[in-house]
């Protein structure tokens, strides 16, 4: 049941992480269209080709849109692996009830517990330290 549903997780995660570089250009450039549709428009917003106009249509500037793709990026990472931690907490607490007192299945499932946490908080730090990074860099 257990390796079942651990091949389970690994196969959605395995998804998830094959799927997200082909939905994240979808996320950010919907910002860019706006009301106007025209062709040239929406080229020169996601490439900035107008080199006549130095606001470039008023696109969001590169260094914004970076730091955009990157936030995105990375919410959704750390989205999914804390959802993957919250599972084998979950799957460790199952093992830990189901031990019936064996030394090596509580050892087993407490490992599982207090790794699957330790994932979460390492999560936790890197929002944090890359929205500290990204502040920095960008000067806001």
């Amino acid at each position: 049941m257990l390796k079942k549903l651990k091949m389970l997780i690994t196969a959605a995660f395995a998804t998830a992480l094959f799927t997200l570089p082909l939905a994240v250009p979808q996320m950010v450039g919907a910002q860019c269209l706006g009301n106007d549709t025209s062709i040239d428009t929406n080229l020169q917003c996601g490439a900035c080709l107008n080199t006549s106009d130095s606001t470039c249509n008023g696109a969001p500037d590169p260094t914004t849109r970076v730091n955009h793709i990157l936030t995105v990026i990375i919410n959704v990472f750390s989205l999914i692996v804390g959802v993957v931690s919250v599972i084998f907490v979950i799957i460790g607490g199952l093992k830990y009830i189901t031990s019936s007192g064996d030394a090596g299945n509580v050892s087993s499932a407490q490992k599982t517990i207090i790794y699957a946490l330790v994932g979460l908080v390492v999560v936790a730090l890197a929002q944090i330290i890359v929205r500290f990074v990204l502040a920095k860099a960008t000067g806001a």
